[in-house]
C-alpha cells in the first residue's frame, strides 16, 4: 500500500486571497488524495479552519522558530507555496520538501499598468494552479469553498428582505464615496445593511447623515468576519468594492454588483465564478489599472472610482431586486 502524501498549502493573507486558494485545495485533496494542511496567519484561521478538504491549520503568531519546528515535525513531501514572499521563500528553504510556488507574475501586472496591454489575461485561481501543473492537478470548474455557520445578529432579522453593501477597502482609490452610496439607497428603497470594519465608520456615518430612506442598518465595526459573511449570505445580493467579502459572497453563488476603480478585473481579481446575474461596474475614466493593490490613482487624488455615477448602480440593483 502506498503512502499518501502530505502536503503544506502557504498562504499567509488575506482574506480574497486565502478564500481563492480553495480551489486549489479541493483540487488537491480530490484529484491525488493527499492529506493537505495550511499554514496562514492567525487573523485569517477562520476563514478555512471548516475546509473539509484540509487536515489541519497551522497558525504563524510572529514565531518562525517555533512554527517551523511544527512544521517540521509533520515531514511532508511538497509544499505549495502561493504566497510567494520572503516569509514563505524562507519556510519552504527550511522544510526538507520539494517546493511549487506561484509566480506572482509582476511584470505582465506592471506592463499592462502603465501601457494597457494585457498579458496577464487570466483569473488570479489560474495562475495558482499553473503552480501545481507538475502534480498534474487541474481546475474542476468549480467555485470557491467559504463555510459560513449560523452567527447571532443583535437588532436585525436576518430572514428578512435586504441588500448588503461592503462600503470598505484597503485605499481611498476602492472605495465609492458615501453621497455615491446614500444617493443610491435613497433611490432604490430597499433595506441596506452596510458591511465594513472599524475603519469604514466614518464612512457609514456619513452614509446615514445623507440618507432620506432610514431603512439603512450600520454594521461597520460591530461584527467580525463570520458575522459580516452571515449577513451578506442571507441578502439578496451584495454591493461592493474591491474587497475580500466580495469573494466570500462569490463562494456563496450569489448576485454581486462590485465596483472597479483604481484596480481592474484585468488585474485577476474579479469575483471568481460567482452567480451569472453578477455585474462589474468600472469607472468610465479609464481603462487600465492605476496601481495593482488600488493606493494610487493617475485620474484623481481620491480615486475614479468616485465617477461612477449614482444613476448606473440604481439601473444594476432595480434589474436584479425586480
Amino acid at each position: 500500500m502506498s503512502k499518501k502524501l502530505k502536503i503544506l498549502v502557504i498562504r499567509f493573507s488575506s482574506i480574497g486571497d486565502i478564500v481563492l486558494t480553495t480551489p486549489i485545495v479541493r483540487c488537491i485533496k480530490l484529484q491525488l488524495g493527499a492529506e493537505i494542511d495550511y499554514l496562514t496567519n492567525s487573523s485569517y484561521e477562520t476563514l478555512i479552519n471548516k475546509n473539509k478538504y484540509l487536515n489541519k491549520v497551522h497558525i504563524y503568531n510572529d514565531n518562525f522558530k517555533s512554527t517551523l519546528k511544527n512544521l517540521k515535525e509533520q515531514k511532508y513531501d511538497y509544499v505549495i507555496d502561493l504566497q510567494n514572499n520572503f516569509r514563505s521563500i524562507l519556510f519552504c528553504l527550511l522544510l526538507s520538501a520539494k517546493v511549487f510556488r506561484f509566480k506572482k507574475n509582476t511584470f505582465k501586472r506592471l506592463w499592462l499598468i502603465y501601457t494597457g496591454k494585457n498579458r496577464l489575461n487570466n483569473h488570479i485561481v489560474d495562475r495558482y494552479f499553473t503552480a501545481v501543473l507538475p502534480l498534474n492537478v487541474i481546475k474542476d470548474k468549480k467555485g470557491l469553498d467559504f463555510i459560513c455557520t449560523d452567527q447571532k445578529i443583535t437588532g436585525f432579522d436576518v430572514s428578512s428582505s435586504y441588500i448588503s453593501w461592503c462600503i470598505g477597502g484597503s485605499y481611498e482609490g476602492k472605495k465609492l464615496s458615501p453621497s455615491q452610496i446614500s444617493n443610491t439607497i435613497n433611490e432604490i428603497k430597499k433595506p441596506v445593511v452596510l458591511i465594513g470594519g472599524d475603519g469604514d465608520q466614518e464612512i457609514s456615518s456619513q452614509v446615514l447623515r445623507l440618507c432620506n430612506y432610514k431603512e439603512v442598518f450600520d454594521f461597520c465595526g460591530k461584527t467580525n468576519l463570520m458575522q459580516s459573511a452571515f449577513l451578506i449570505k442571507n441578502s439578496q445580493l451584495l454591493l461592493t468594492n474591491d474587497t475580500g467579502m466580495m469573494h466570500i459572497a462569490a463562494s456563496f453563488s450569489m448576485p454581486v454588483i462590485s465596483f472597479w476603480g483604481c484596480t481592474k478585473p484585468s488585474l485577476g481579481f474579479s469575483p471568481y465564478m460567482s452567480s451569472s446575474k453578477s455585474v462589474k461596474i468600472i469607472t468610465p475614466t479609464t481603462f487600465r489599472p492605476c496601481s495593482k493593490h488600488g493606493k494610487t490613482c493617475r485620474v484623481k487624488q481620491e480615486g475614479c472610482i468616485k465617477n461612477i455615477s449614482s444613476k448606473k448602480i440604481i439601473e444594476e440593483v432595480n434589474k436584479l431586486i425586480k
